[in-house]
């Protein structure tokens, strides 16, 4: 066991061998420090072994005897033990759960908890070991202690797992060394590392368990942080840009292209951003607003002041309607104007995409606007200075790094109207500089949201029936195109829900019958139009096309409106299944409507108004800030999920949780950019299993990383 090192593979292990070393394997557990870094999820409460004879009903306890017999009728398994003073019996009601290796005159240790079945102790379901009659077992504790649990598969199950790591424990001195500097463990109160990995996995009480989670949650943290500072020092030191100059000419000749003036919030963004262009370096910023902010306008700016300079802007969107509407929107500001720009789509006739190509390599382009038709490889840029992507967390990491690439360093806007709460934006975006547009333009009405039970829909939709009639437009979602199809929605079902009904589906209601039913029945005498992903190009943009000019009461769509589609008369929304959302995606739908001066209305029908879907709805009826939907979504559903931020390249957090460890990820984020601030790069020798520590976590993450 000395001779274990923190590579060491883990057939190596007491107990372990290389049969058992392919069970680990399936958890992704190959060496010993894999081993030592895998967590118990919980623990359990055990009062140490105990004599069958002193078993107490509705305890949790660790017994250990021999096996009498073993048997029970498939699937319930019952085996009877005893230890000399006593017998009990363990009983599974499932015998894949347990207790297969089970044979007479076995020594087992098994702990669970105690119930009274007839005259005999029993423990259900409980957690055993098996072992041969003659082997030589270590003596338990006979005090309290928690045991931890850990998530194991039918290959590698917990007690195996936890045997393994005790036996790593063992040891006097485990074979992990400090990766953190001596100063900062000191300045920060911290455990040792060996220390609080041993506490983690055997905590003596919730004290010392807490102490543990602390150490190692600040070190997943200051090691993410640590990467965002190294890739913001060498931009900022090392990359060069196109100096893009904002003179008081260009400002007044770019905002004379608008109709209104510019909120407060658009003009303080605006002078960051011209700020930012003026350096020499790449501009890397984030731009969050909320829906109907005026993001897009603010970033039309930043295009014009790379044209201005006789470079070339590109804009990225991660569907063709949004990209088509924001050409359409940079169309109308630039009506008139010597800007040479194209709509970029992935399915142009050949002859119009080659003559688009040509134009944007010979420089005829100055501004391109498209889908991830941008990125692909014949698309060759003549001098992109400026790069923004839309709505970026909808594009993998290595599609915005070839957007990225189209360009000598070219300065980078990423926008998002999802608002990102700020412990995922110091993670995630933790390297860019960040704007928040707060502001909405003036002259908007309310949005006011409804909770509508599902025996009320015939009422509302006679309510919207006259609004519409009186010259108001609607959207209804639906999260599925037909009966065939996959939800479109990221949020799985809510339980209990069936698809059997008639307009009234109790489950997944989808575009297509709710189309049929609403234009045959209580809306026939109104202009219906189908819009969903499978539909052609050329058929979804002459829907949006109608919708805009008014030719169409209403709408019934899929998500596909989530983004893009701004039509300022529309003022209604129906959301079906609301329950089966996400609330960031509830509130991106909401934003859909409330873009005119009318007040709007948002109806979310629910088959399930309890539990998270409950708290869901709640939440949109309560508030109409985006960034508190967020910061709630973000609780309800947890960092990996919220807007799949696995994509992004980031590590997999093991012990911290970015919600609850905020202070923790400020006071790491403090440290970690003070530490490259005066080692840019790691090379004083107390750094030096600092930096190994920092790549061998991100391993092949590393291009990702500076990609995101």
């Amino acid at each position: 066991m000395s001779t274990l090192r923190v590579d060491s593979p883990v057939q190596y292990v007491k107990g372990v061998g290389p049969q058992r070393a392919a069970a680990f394997a399936t958890l992704g557990i190959q060496t010993v420090g894999d081993l030592l870094h895998y967590y118990p999820f919980r623990y359990e409460h055990e009062s140490g072994e105990v004599a069958i004879a002193d078993l107490v009903p509705g305890t949790h306890a660790t017994v250990r005897g021999e096996v009498l017999r073993v048997g029970g009728r498939r699937p319930m398994l019952r085996c009877e033990i005893d230890d000399g003073t006593g017998q009990c019996i363990l009983r599974w009601f499932n015998q894949d759960y347990g207790g297969r290796s089970l044979f007479r005159g076995a020594t087992v240790i098994a702990s669970g908890r105690v119930q009274i079945y007839g005259d005999l102790a029993e423990l259900v379901q409980p957690r055993v070991q098996v072992f041969a009659p003659d082997a030589v077992l270590m003596t338990q504790g006979a005090g309290p202690r928690r045991v931890g649990v850990y998530r194991g598969n039918q290959q590698c199950k917990s007690p195996l797992i936890r045997r393994s790591v005790l036996a790593v424990l063992n040891q006097a001195q485990l074979p992990l060394a400090e990766i953190l500097p001596e100063t900062l463990v000191q300045d920060r109160g911290l455990l040792p590392r060996a220390q609080a990995v041993r506490m983690l996995h055997c905590p003596p009480d919730e004290p010392q368990l807490a102490e543990a989670r602390r150490r190692l949650a600040f070190e997943e943290l200051f090691l993410m942080e640590l990467a965002m500072a190294l890739r913001r020092q060498r931009r900022m030191s090392l990359q060069q840009a196109a100096v893009l100059h904002v003179t008081p000419e260009i400002d007044a000749r770019i905002r004379a292209r608008f109709p209104f003036t510019l909120t407060s919030a658009q003009d303080e963004v605006v002078r960051e951003i011209a700020a930012d262009l003026q350096l020499g370096r790449p501009m890397t910023r984030l731009l969050q607003g909320d829906v109907g902010s005026g993001k897009t306008v603010v970033a039309l700016y930043a295009c014009l002041v790379a044209i201005a300079n006789g470079r070339q802007a590109a804009i990225m969107a991660p569907t063709e309607i949004l990209a088509q509407q924001h050409y359409a929107n940079i169309q109308r500001y630039l009506a008139g104007s010597r800007v040479r720009s194209v709509l970029l789509r992935g399915k142009l006739p050949k002859g119009e995409r080659d003559a688009a190509l040509s134009a944007i390599e010979n420089g005829q382009l100055d501004l391109v606007v498209g889908t991830q038709a941008l990125i692909q490889k014949d698309v060759a840029f003549n001098e992109l200075a400026l790069v923004v992507v839309d709505e970026q967390h909808k594009f993998g990491v290595l599609q915005r790094h070839e957007f990225r690439t189209k360009g000598l360093r070219p300065h980078y806007l990423v926008m998002t109207a999802t608002p990102i709460p700020r412990t995922l934006a110091m993670t995630i975006f933790g390297d860019l500089e960040i704007s928040v547009l707060k502001q909405s333009p003036p002259g908007r009405g309310n949005i006011l949201t409804k909770v509508v039970p599902r025996d009320k829909w015939e009422t509302v939709l006679g309510y919207v029936h006259g609004r519409l009639l009186a010259g108001e437009q609607a959207y209804v979602v639906c999260p599925q195109i037909g009966r065939s199809d996959e939800p479109e929605t990221s949020t799985p079902p809510a339980a209990g829900q069936s698809t059997r009904g008639a307009a009234r589906a109790p489950e997944i209601v989808t575009v297509t019958d709710m189309y049929t039913r609403l234009s045959e029945g209580p809306w026939r005498d109104l202009r219906i139009g189908l819009l969903h992903g499978a539909l052609r190009p050329a058929d979804k943009q002459r829907v949006i096309r109608d919708f805009t000019a008014g030719a169409l009461h209403a709408v019934v769509s899929t998500t596909v409106v989530e983004v893009g589609v701004d039509i300022p008369n529309a003022s209604i929304m129906l959301i079906e299944n609301a329950d089966r959302y996400g609330l960031s995606q509830l509130h991106q739908l909401r934003g859909r409507i409330g873009r005119g001066a009318r007040d709007s209305l948002c109806v979310l029908i629910a088959a399930d108004e309890r539990g998270q879907s409950g708290e869901r709805l709640a939440a949109m009826v309560a508030s109409t800030d985006g960034f508190a939907i967020a910061e709630a979504d973000l609780k309800q559903r947890g960092p990996g999920e919220f807007f799949g931020t696995r994509q992004h390249g980031l590590p997999e957090l093991r012990v911290a949780n970015i919600v609850e460890d905020f202070a923790l990820l400020e006071a790491a984020r403090t440290d970690a950019f003070a530490l490259v601030k005066r080692d840019p790069e790691l090379r004083a020798p107390e750094h030096e299993l600092l930096r190994a520590a920092l790549r061998a976590l991100f391993r092949d993450k590393l291009a990702l990383i500076d990609a995101a």
